[in-house]
This record gives structure tokens, sequence and C-alpha cells, in this order.
């Protein structure tokens, strides 16, 4: 008669009721969608570089879309010709209805550009960096795009309704390209040390300051943007006002650099 060999209990006992060793804890699974990317993210630089381009290729085809409508909204609000000053715009129903139209389409463009930051990047400054990227590159390409479509503008000093919210933008051309070569400078300089991890230190004040600095450029296209019917429109747009708001940010922007070393 043979003797039944005794079983092992202990891989029958449930885990935890099994004793723990001295200074050790079992290990446990980190749940799902619990993991927060930390403020000091790091990623190959090859990784960013690709993602980079693909945010640029996006930007590119973004502003293509948008030189397309303007191209049709110039036959529709210009038919004669898209000269500073302007006519004095239409009050009719469907003028409205189409102004209406553009001012959504012109507040889904910065939903797109939030949207496109927030998917490409990891952290606070990488979707930053990508937000000014997306705008940046937008801007530049929908003045080259509307060059190949329709030849204009004729220079960089043509004058240009940049934007109608809250009210009308308008500038020589130079200045929005100028403050879209900046914000790739600025992005640039920061995607390359978040991928080592090494951040960009700004404060409140930082960042207050960095908002003042675009409020100030704003207010500056906005005043043309309210008298571009009149003949003197021009002078309106005061450069000393953009100089001192464009001078701001980008002072600003050097110390938090330095600070960041």
């Amino acid at each position: 008669m043979s003797v039944p060999k005794k079983v092992p209990i202990l891989p029958f006992v449930s885990r935890a009721s099994r004793p723990r060793i001295a200074g050790k804890m079992p290990a446990t699974r980190p749940k799902m969608g619990t993991q927060k990317v930390p403020h000091t993210f790091s990623e190959p630089l090859k990784t960013t570089f690709k993602t980079f381009l693909i945010v640029v290729v996006f930007s590119i085809a973004f502003g293509y879309i948008e030189a397309a409508v303007v191209v049709y909204l110039r036959q529709i609000f210009h038919p004669n010709g898209f000269i500073f000053p302007m006519t004095v715009f239409g009050t009719g129903p469907l003028f409205k209805r189409f102004l209406l139209t553009e001012i959504g389409r012109e507040a889904a463009t910065i939903v797109l550009t939030f949207t496109g930051s927030w998917l490409s990047g990891h952290n606070r400054q990488q979707r930053f960096a990508y937000f000014m990227i997306i705008f940046a590159v937008w801007d530049i390409f929908y003045y080259v795009w509307l060059k190949v479509l329709i030849d204009w503008p004729a220079s960089v000093m043509d004058w240009d309704i940049l934007f109608l919210i809250p009210v009308m933008w308008a500038s020589p051309v130079l200045y929005p390209v100028l403050i879209s070569i900046t914000l790739i400078g600025f992005a640039v300089v920061i995607l390359y040390l978040c991928s080592y991890g090494r951040p960009i230190r700004a404060t409140l004040p930082d960042w207050l300051g960095f908002s003042a600095s675009g409020l100030i450029v704003v207010v500056s296209f906005c005043l043309p943007g309210l008298h571009i019917t009149e003949q003197d429109f021009a002078s309106y747009f005061y450069r000393p006002l953009f100089a001192a708001g464009y001078l701001l940010g980008f002072v600003i922007f050097l110390k938090c650099l330095l600070k960041s070393k």
C-alpha cells in the first residue's frame, strides 16, 4: 500500500495571507490611467524632432486651408480688390451672417490649435511650445500660400486684416510674421530643453509679464483695425507700442532661459 505524498500547502495559500518578508512589500501594479507625466519629463531628442516635423507638416497644411478660405472671402467681401483703406462694410442680413460665420471659423481655428498642441505634447511646457509652433508656422505659410495662389502680398509692408476677435486687428504683414518667427525660436528652445529634462523656469510674475507683452502687441494691432475705413488708418499703428510688447516678451523669455541653466 503506497503512502500518499504530502501536498505542499504554501502554493495554495492566498497571496494576501502569506507572511511578508521584513523590509519588503508585495509588488502591486499601477492602475491604468493614474500615472502622470512629471513636470521634468524627458524623451529622446530624436522623438521630439519627429513630433516637431509632424506638427510643422500639419501647420503648413493648416495654413493652406486658411489661405484657400481667404481667397474665397476676398471675392465675396472685396470684389474690387483688397485695398486699404477699406470701403465701408455692408450692414445687410447676408453680410452679418457671413461675418458671424467667419468669426466662428476663426474661433474654431484656435480650438484646433489648442487641440493639436495638447495631443502633441506630454507636459505643460511641451504643449505650450507646440501651440506656438502650430500658430506661428500656420501664420507664416498662410502668407506663403496666398503668394502662391493670388500673388499677394506684393511686399511685407502690405496691410492685412489679421483677426476679428474681439475686434478687428490690422497691420503690415511684416509684424505678425516677425512675431511668428520669434515664437518658433522660443518653442524650439523649450522643446530642446524638455528633451533633456530641463524645463524653462518661469514664475508667476514671468507668466504675467509674458501675458502683458502679448496683450500690448494685440492692442497695437487692434488700434488700426478700428480705423481701417479712414484715410489715416496707418497712423493708428504705433510702432513703439508694438516694439514695447515685443521686447518685453523677448526679455522675459531670456530671463527665464538664464534661470534654467
